[in-house]
């Protein structure tokens, strides 16, 4: 067990197919499948503390989120549906007002997760739904199964979406998908998602994980602190307008030509050799 494992967030650190590279990628799973892998308050403190790990480890080059696969059924009983997060855990809402709600729902563990500066996929295998949804829409990419489901089904109990749904899938679907996604709460498949840019690349689930993997270790490949600098700069696209986005690209662009990376890049483009990244 990793240093960050608990008994609902289960840790791995994957080594990178390049052997002459230093770190890995980090693989958290969340790990309660007898409950569809629900957030509850144990599963959201440990995943920010998964991100503040995260975000000091140097060895980390990418993340992955990913759902715990269903337990064997019980003599007798239906086999549990896959989940990526089927949601909340509805049972803590009980009782809660404003004021708690509030608390629990601006220091969380998805805004940890999409303020990370390091790349982060979200590997989406059955139900994303309610919170499910809102944590692969908090990650940089998303690569579903054929048999994943997202859905914003919070209408249903009265409420709306709390983790950043109706502004992050905004971003991602457009207006009016989003709506209709948060007004009826009902589900699209996977296919449906990739169609409106929720998902990135949807494949057979016994190839989720290695068609996943192939992504983490593509980005891995590239230098961490030129990744860093096109997160952030494609991140400013959100909260700027069209001018003020440029201009911000262009300061990033340039502060790019001080790093060492960038005449590691062009010095191993010129001797068509490989490049050696330097260490965030």
């Amino acid at each position: 067990m990793d240093e960050v494992s608990t008994s609902v967030l289960t840790v791995e650190k994957i080594p990178l197919n390049d052997d002459s590279m230093d770190g890995y990628i980090a693989k958290a799973t969340i790990n309660r499948p007898n409950k569809l892998n629900a957030l509850n308050a144990e599963v959201m403190d440990s995943l920010k503390n998964f991100c503040a790990w995260v975000e000091s480890n140097k060895s980390v080059r990418c993340v992955i989120i990913a759902g715990a696969k269903p337990l064997p059924a019980e003599e007798g009983k239906r086999p549990k549906p896959n989940a990526f997060v089927a949601g909340a855990d509805i049972s803590e809402f009980v009782g809660m007002d404003s004021a708690a709600t509030k608390i629990k729902f601006t220091d969380n563990a998805v805004e940890a997760l999409w303020g990370l500066t390091k790349p982060t996929i979200a590997m989406v295998d059955g139900f994303a739904l309610g919170g499910g949804c809102e944590v692969a829409c908090s990650c940089d990419i998303r690569i579903a199964s054929d048999r994943a489901k997202f859905g914003t089904p919070e209408i249903n109990l009265g409420l709306i979406p709390g983790y950043g749904a109706t502004q992050r899938l905004a971003k991602l679907i457009g207006y009016g998908k989003t709506l209709e996604m948060v007004m009826t709460g009902e589900m699209i498949n996977a296919q449906e998602a990739k169609s409106i840019g929720l998902v990135n690349h949807v494949c057979a689930p016994e190839e989720l994980e290695a068609v996943t993997l192939d992504m983490a270790n593509k980005i891995a490949s590239k230098s961490v602190f030129t990744l860093a600098a096109a997160k952030r700069t494609i991140r400013a696209s959100l909260n700027n307008t069209l001018d003020q986005g440029v201009a911000i690209e262009a300061e990033e662009f340039a502060n790019l030509f001080d790093s060492k990376d960038k005449e590691e890049g062009v010095k191993a483009f010129m001797e068509r050799s490989k490049p050696k990244w330097q260490d965030m």
